[in-house]
């Protein structure tokens, strides 16, 4: 991203997001980890985002990651719930559980613990799939930098998460 964007340019993309998608005439599904509903919440704080916004889905467990969205145990076991594989399952079943057109999945690692060294703090993956799409999966991995919103008083993690809901809000844009 060419640039650092502010709370207001979220809401600014948020409302772009509804307008374009209204425009498409297409509904939207959220899988969302480690942003915790904060895609969800930045859409609903436009009028008229339930023109666009079928449903989300708030998986931060690997067992809700499996019984809300059938994530398959076996894609968590060999791949971790941060994979190109797990987001793109997310994806598929934010899809088969509702009436989107399209469907966006964000899982990660927003700190301060839980990295490893293949998946440090920062990394973020995300997926989009569309009703019926034929060919490869879309999906993206990411190495945020919890430090970019220091001079601002957000903390690490939440520098992470706000980060990542910028992401899933672009990928959400027709």
């Amino acid at each position: 991203m060419s640039k650092q964007l502010l709370p207001d340019d979220i809401d600014e993309l948020a409302a772009r997001v509804v307008s374009e998608n209204e425009t498409a005439g297409r509904k939207v599904a959220l899988a969302e980890s480690c942003t915790g509903g904060l895609v969800a919440a930045a859409i609903t704080e436009i009028p008229g985002s339930s023109s666009v916004l079928d449903r989300g889905f708030v998986t931060y467990s690997n067992e809700a990651k499996m019984e809300s969205l059938g994530v398959a145990q076996d894609i968590i076991e060999t791949f971790g719930a941060v994979s190109i594989a797990c987001v793109w399952a997310m994806a598929q079943g934010a899809l088969k559980n509702s009436n989107a057109d399209v469907a966006v999945a964000i899982s990660g690692v927003a700190g301060p613990g839980g990295g490893t060294q293949l998946k440090p703090v920062g990394t973020v993956v995300f997926a989009r799939a569309y009703r019926n799409q034929d060919g490869e999966p879309e999906g993206e991995l990411k190495h945020f930098d919890g430090n970019e919103d220091a001079a601002s008083g957000l903390s690490e993690r939440a520098s992470i998460r706000r980060q990542a809901t910028i992401c899933a809000l672009e990928l959400l844009l027709p």
